[in-house]
C-alpha cells in the first residue's frame, strides 16, 4: 500500500477522534450547565429572567465550539493541505 493510503487512512482516524472529543466535552458542559440552572431556579424562582437568558447564551457558546471542532475536522477530512504537500 502506498503512501498516500496511510495518509489519507490516518487522517480519518484522527479527524474521527477529534470529533468523537470535540462533542463529548461540549456535551459533558451542556448537560452541567442545565443541571446547575435547573437547581439554581429551584432555588430562586424569581430570577428565572436573568437565569434563562444567561443560560441561552452559555449554551450557545458552548454549542459553537462542537461547530468550530466540526468545521476544522471537514477541513482536515475533504482540504487538507499536508495532502497538497505530499502529492507534490
Amino acid at each position: 500500500m502506498s503512501a498516500l493510503f496511510w495518509f489519507v487512512f490516518a487522517s480519518t482516524v484522527v479527524a474521527l477522534i477529534a470529533m468523537a472529543i470535540g462533542i463529548i466535552a461540549p456535551a459533558k458542559a451542556m448537560g452541567q450547565a442545565i443541571c446547575t440552572a435547573l437547581e439554581s431556579l429551584a432555588r430562586q424562582p424569581e430570577a428565572e429572567k436573568s437565569l434563562t437568558r444567561t443560560l441561552f447564551i452559555g449554551l450557545a457558546m458552548i454549542e459553537s465550539l462542537a461547530i468550530y471542532c466540526l468545521v476544522i475536522v471537514l477541513i482536515v477530512l475533504f482540504r487538507n493541505p499536508l495532502l497538497e504537500y505530499l502529492l507534490k
